[in-house]
């Protein structure tokens, strides 16, 4: 794993793994910004990786290649019984090839999501990681479903959502954590949290000047923190200055993990083009406003998650009727998500 939304996933995951296995941690490097990795591991107890390849930054195919040469050497170093992948970033499917050219089982944790944008980097990562697999872990019903349809129909493990498991172990922390609120002076509630990073939004003008106006004609102060992508293209276009002049946000830089769930479950809504947010923000009870014209996450339509696209009128009129957000639940007949990936695991490699 090499990525923000994996370190998350691993958490809950890594210290049940390592009571049944010796359980090896490869990171990539993928995210290599203190607050997109180091802090994540500080603040959620992971164990510190084995190995870190240090391989971030450029194009996805310089990057994806890279990954896979130094994968493979390290599997060939190591020989591991069984490979485990997180996600759909460039690590995962780098990981996803290397082990199964060399024949050593693949596990996919959140296998089966699928948005049906072939052109979205994600998409294609995902479908390619859950074909070269042997396991695979799905997070939802929808998900089973989705595998059914492209012919994978062994080994199909609904598992449940590792995020919310993180999200129940650390509700109580997250509730205690008043740091981002207190930072900036703004009162629960009263305010908008935003985050946007998405090739589509943010490597095309025109996407983040209809961001800007959004922005600019928010009802509320929006908590924004910017990812290190979107301050980049911002810088590039010439519109970062526009941003900061507006007096509706509220800039920050990427924020710890802790900090930003805080943040989601004390804003009015979320407004966002991140996967992970846009779940974590509905477990909390925040709605949401999903930065897209569609989600991978289906079920969440039905949990108070609005596709809104980059549409200021839609968002607007979201905002002023606000969907209702149920209470989800993260187990699956009655068990964590961790207990059963890592029982199945044990049982697939024990031939039972």
């Amino acid at each position: 794993m090499g990525a923000r939304p994996q370190f998350i996933k691993l958490a809950p995951l890594a210290p049940v793994l390592a009571g049944r296995f010796n359980h090896l941690i490869l990171h990539t490097g993928q995210h290599y910004d203190r607050e997109m990795s180091e802090v994540f591991f500080k603040q959620l107890h992971i164990p510190k990786a084995n190995r870190n390849l240090n391989i971030g930054g450029g194009g996805h195919g310089a990057m994806t290649g890279a990954m896979l040469a130094a994968i493979e050497k390290y599997l060939l170093q190591t020989r591991p019984d069984f490979v485990l992948i997180y996600g759909d970033t460039n690590s995962t499917l780098a990981g996803a090839v290397a082990a199964a050219k060399l024949s050593v089982p693949v596990g996919h944790v959140e296998a089966g999501m699928r948005s049906f944008v072939k052109d979205m980097p994600e998409e294609i990562n995902r479908r390619l990681s859950d074909h070269a697999s042997d396991l695979l872990f799905c997070p939802t019903a929808a998900a089973v479903k989705n595998l059914k349809a492209e012919g994978i129909k062994k080994n199909l493990i609904r598992s449940g959502d590792l995020m919310f498991e993180l999200l129940h172990r650390r509700r109580a922390t997250i509730k205690k954590n008043n740091r981002p609120l207190k930072k900036h002076g703004l009162q629960p509630g009263q305010y908008l949290f935003m985050t946007v990073h998405r090739a589509a939004n943010v490597d095309c003008r025109d996407n983040l000047e209809k961001l800007l106006a959004i922005i600019e004609q928010a009802p509320l102060p929006i908590l924004l923190p910017l990812h290190p992508r979107t301050r980049a293209r911002l810088g590039r276009f010439r519109l970062l200055k526009r941003l900061e002049r507006c007096d509706r946000v509220v800039l920050e830089r990427p924020m710890s993990y802790l900090d930003t769930l805080t943040a989601a479950a004390c804003a009015q809504a979320v407004l966002t083009d991140s996967g992970g947010l846009q779940k974590e923000a509905l477990f909390l009870g925040t709605p949401v406003l999903t930065l897209r014209d569609e989600t991978e996450w289906v079920e969440t339509l039905h949990q108070g998650n609005r596709l809104v696209g980059l549409d200021p009128d839609k968002i607007l009129r979201s905002l002023r009727r606000l969907p209702k957000v149920p209470r989800i639940s993260y187990r699956i007949n009655g068990k964590a998500p961790s207990t059963i990936i890592t029982s199945s695991i044990d049982r697939y490699l024990s031939g039972k």
